[in-house]
């Protein structure tokens, strides 16, 4: 039987909204799944392993069916086998994984041009992985990315549904950039920029734009996102006749660049983590940046909540509710239009 959504819930939540604190001890963020782990003694075998940096959940799966694992010194093949890693010994080659210690990390860096931001080993230009040399950071990877000419803030955990709930538009957690671009930034290219602009990809959902610099030759903006295309604003302001010359991400939710040298990285913080978390709000996403929402939702932008909506339902339903929006914008019925 389906569970209701309860009233005033985000869209795609079930009885209200998600708790979004960070236990004490390992910096395990709530709403993660790390969290849903907490609850119980017990966790899937591979999970375990792959938390652990051993290789990815589908490697691990390989390495549990080729007999590469003892659990208590017994022989382990089976998948999808679960443990109690506070209570089991897990020896994988010989070495024994600890097993009380909470292996999710959480780090900012401070990423210089000329890295890329990927965790694949054929790769042999310089990763942002590399520059994290804490011996206890296991596997990570980036969330999200920063193209190669790019600088500045980006996140890297072990941890995947943290990373899903920042980094995906869904729940709009903003980012901030210094963006230096070729040419003098005129007020209708601003607007376009605001608005949102069409892409192959489709429109973007428009971002908040506040000039620092405007001169001649180069211009300086800061801009601010909740979605994240692939080199989104340097296709942006390439489509409004700007090349982007430098581009910085300074600030990911409350975190900001200020303080962390280039090429350096830091352990987030139990609170710091919070904080993102408490910014990954889906019924905020709906929201342009900067306006305000209350409890009852009112004031969102009806043309964003209504797509949204047609999208999840498709096929003849969508249809009438773009017929029905159409209907409502014009003020009498659609003609062909016939040149003269």
């Amino acid at each position: 039987m389906a569970t209701r959504r309860s009233k005033g819930a985000p869209r795609g939540s079930r009885g209200g909204k998600r708790p979004r604190s960070v236990s004490a001890g390992g910096y395990i963020a709530d709403g993660s799944s790390a969290r849903r782990e907490a609850r119980t003694d017990q966790v899937r075998l591979n999970k375990f392993l792959a938390d652990h940096g051993v290789a990815s959940r589908r490697a691990c799966d390989e390495l549990i069916a080729k007999g590469k694992i003892l659990v208590d010194d017994e022989l382990v093949t089976e998948l999808g086998v679960k443990i109690d890693p506070t209570k089991q010994k897990v020896t994988v080659d010989g070495a024994v994984l600890p097993g009380t210690e909470d292996p999710r990390r959480y780090y900012v860096l401070n990423k210089p041009k000329g890295v890329v931001c990927t965790n694949d080993r054929r790769e042999e230009r310089l990763k942002a992985v590399d520059l994290i040399t804490d011996p206890t950071a296991g596997r990570i990877y980036t969330v999200g990315r920063l193209d190669e000419e790019s600088r500045g803030l980006i996140l890297l955990t072990s941890d995947g549904d943290f990373s899903h709930r920042v980094s995906h538009p869904r729940y709009g957690v903003p980012k901030t950039y210094r963006v230096v671009v070729a040419g003098s930034l005129d007020d209708e290219s601003l607007d376009k920029i605001r608005s949102g602009v069409h892409l192959s990809e489709g429109k973007t959902s428009g971002a908040r734009v506040a000039i620092v610099k405007r001169a001649k030759l180069r211009s300086v903006a800061m801009v601010t996102l909740r979605e994240g295309m692939n080199r989104e604003l340097r296709r942006v302001f390439a489509r409004v006749g700007h090349k982007v010359l430098e581009l910085t991400r300074e600030e990911i939710g409350p975190l900001v660049l200020r303080g962390l040298k280039e090429g350096r990285f830091r352990r987030l913080s139990r609170q710091e983590v919070e904080g993102l978390l408490d910014m990954s709000d889906e019924q905020a996403a709906l929201y342009p940046l900067g306006s305000t929402v209350d409890e009852d939702g009112e004031g969102a932008p009806r043309r964003r909540v209504i797509r949204r909506a047609s999208r999840r339902r498709g096929g003849s339903g969508a249809r009438q509710v773009r017929r029905t929006t159409t209907a409502r914008r014009g003020s009498g019925p659609r003609r062909s239009r016939r040149r003269s």
